[in-house]
Parts: C-alpha cells; structure tokens; sequence
C-alpha cells in the first residue's frame, strides 16, 4: 500500500531530516514511527501526502509514484489527524466531518449522513453533539471528531501526527482503546507518528523505531521488545522492555494448566475424592457444558462434606470465578487480574464457544509464556516449538 524506495530529505543547510529510507506498509497495517523529537519521523510521515518533498528517492502509494499524482488530489486521498485537531471553530462538529465530502463534491446530505455515521462511530451520538462547535467540546471529544473528518471520505490511508499527546494520561487510554476497536472495524493503512513506546507498542501492528534519520529496526512489537536489534533499540525502548512486552504477547491455549475439574451435579463426597486422586488443594468447577462456573478449596470441601454430609453437590458450595480472562488476552491483562484480586491463578476461557473452559495460568506459566514467545522471535519459529526448562518447583 506505501513504499519507501531510497527516499532522503535534505535541506539547503546540509541537514538531513531522514536518509535513505526504504520501508513498506501492507495494505490495513497500523504502523507507528516511534523516536526522540526530531528524529525524522514526523518529516517522514509528512512526505507521503507531500506536505515535504522529498530530495531523493520515490514513495509509492498502491504502487503509484506520489511525485506524479496533483498534490490536492492526493492529500483529498488520505485521511490526516494531527495533535491540535484543527478544527474549524466557526463550524459545527456535523459541518467539520463533512469537510473533505463537500471539498470532493458530495451532495450536502450524503456528506451529512457520512459525517453522522463517522461521529456515531467514533462513539459521539450525532444528536447530541451534531450541532455543537469545538469549543463546547472536550480535548478528548475533539480528538475524536478529528478521527471522523479524517475518514469522512474513506480514504484508503490515515497518518496521524500524535494525535492524543494533547490530552491527560486517562483521556489518552480512553482514546487508544476507542481507535483499536475503530481499527478492527474499519482496517485503514495507518502511519501513526508518536514518541512514546509504550503507545507504540499498545497500537503497531509493526513499530519503526528511529535514530536520527534511519530506521534502526522495523518489526512487531513483540520482536521489538524482546529482541533489539542494536543497542540504541535496546537503550531506546528500556531496561523494563520484558514489562512492556507483557501487553503484546497473547494467552495461548499451550501455556495453560489443566486443574483437577469437577462438575456442579457432583457430590462434596465425589469431588473430595478427586482432588485427593490429584493431590490437589483446589478444583475448577464446570457445568454439563464444560463452561466455568467457578471453583472449590480442598478446604472447604472438607468442611462442607463433615457439616453436609454425602447428599450436597457442587453446585451449592462452588464460589463464584472473579479472575478469568478471555484466551488471546495479554499475559499483561493476566498480570493485572491476578494482582486485582489477589489470584494464584487465572481461569481462562474460549469466548467463542460460549465460555468453554480451556485452563488456568498461574504466575510459572505465564514466565514460561514470556520466555518462549521471546525465544520464538530470536529463533524466527513458532511459539509452540519453543521448548523451555521449567522454571517450576517439583
């Protein structure tokens, strides 16, 4: 979708802003340029709807060389979200989305319902804030109608010149997590220019890091984080890069445990038996559907058989299952639930089979977890091909 072919920019004071940049970006990839201030990345960005030229090199765009394409046209191409908005103040929110249709010769009311679907999408309700002006609205709020204006015409393309460093640290989640679902939705082909790693690593697909000029690595998060190809990298993204690596590696169904199960209709008695046969001190409880219900203690079974007696089942002493994740959720997620409630381990589930019980991960397999995806991305293997010592006590 965007090339890269040997591109430099260079001013007349023998500055170079990037030099021979080669790099592409698939067709609905996100990809964030990442690096300290005046490392080349916002010129970078800035020269694929030509609002730089480059001194040398070509950008191609669906395989068309930019230098050949009406700059007007182009930028009419491509959706761009900058950190200030930009929006106009005299307008209404409605008349600012619909900006690019009306430019490109929509009809007024199919540029109005474009703009209406765009706002609804990016979680503003049109009726409500449709007819308000950007100074009745939210820094956060702002950013959001910046987003819509950028995909009124459906361009194939989105840059975005850090886009939420203009608001608080909660607003700016709040916004990350609302553009990977519009993402997941819409699969534009994005350049997002940030100087923060950790946002880097939250939405890229793939991250070009930078040094000055040059891109010093080009590659998933994950392989980023785990893998440095130089030092600078190293430097670059920290000393706690195995922390951050957390948010980008997923729960695979291979690093779950399989517990001792039992089922709601069993006997105090039976399940009893079953965590003494697996030498166990707690049970995952399932229904007939092998769906997570909650869980049981050695302890509490034991209790319960000498207050009840052989005739109560599960079901009435289960409790309840407060830490749970769905499987592909990050092993950070996992991380975070285990500390919120204060967990020895997680239950994790198949969301797409209704709540299928899968496994559990405890603190040692989600090490273990870690350690094989970061060993996958060095070896260049699948993760499950990764075998590890364990790090487990016998």
């Amino acid at each position: 979708m965007i090339r890269f072919e040997h591109v430099t920019k260079r001013y007349a004071d023998g500055t170079s802003a990037v030099d021979d940049l080669s790099f592409e970006v698939a067709e609905g990839e996100l990809v964030t340029l990442v690096g300290p201030s005046g490392c080349g990345k916002t010129t970078t960005m800035k020269m694929v709807n030509r609002l730089i030229e480059p001194t040398s090199g070509h950008i191609f765009l669906e395989d068309e060389d930019i230098a050949d394409i009406d700059a007007v046209e182009l930028r009419r191409r491509i959706g761009y979200v900058i950190q200030q908005v930009g929006l106009f103040p005299h307008k209404t929110v409605l008349e600012n989305t619909a900006t690019v249709p009306h430019l490109l010769g929509w009809k007024r009311s199919k540029g109005r319902d474009r703009a209406a679907e765009l706002l609804d999408l990016v979680g503003l309700d049109p009726s409500v804030y449709g007819d308000r002006y950007p100074d009745q609205l939210s820094g956060g709020q702002r950013q959001r109608v910046g987003v819509a204006r950028a995909l009124a015409a459906d361009p194939p393309v989105l840059l975005m010149d850090e886009p939420f460093g203009a608001v608080d640290p909660v607003v700016r989640e709040h916004l990350q997590n609302e553009f990977l679902r519009l993402q997941a939705s819409v699969r534009k082909t994005v350049l997002f220019v940030t100087h923060d790693i950790e946002e880097a690593v939250r939405l890229g697909d793939r991250i070009a890091v930078y040094g000055q000029g040059r891109i010093e690595q080009y590659d998933a998060p994950a392989a980023v984080l785990g893998t440095p190809a130089t030092d600078y990298v190293a430097d670059f993204v920290g000393a706690d890069r195995g922390l951050k690596r957390l948010s980008v590696t997923p729960i695979e169904p291979g690093d779950l445990e399989q517990p001792p199960v039992v089922r709601l209709d069993d006997s105090l008695e039976r399940a009893a038996q079953q965590l003494r046969t697996d030498d166990a001190r707690w049970a995952v409880v399932l229904d007939a559907d092998d769906q997570l219900h909650g869980w049981l203690s050695a302890d509490q079974i034991t209790a319960d058989v000498r207050g009840a007696g052989k005739s109560r089942t599960v079901r009435e002493h289960a409790r309840r299952m407060e830490a749970w994740l769905p499987v592909g959720a990050s092993l950070k997620q996992a991380f975070a639930t285990m500390l919120q409630h204060d967990a020895g381990w997680i239950a994790v589930i198949d969301e797409e089979s209704v709540g299928h019980f899968l496994g559990v991960l405890t603190p040692a397999t989600l090490h273990e977890a870690l350690r094989r995806s970061t060993a996958a991305d060095a070896r260049d293997v699948p993760r499950a091909e990764v075998e590890l010592e364990t790090v487990r006590g016998s």
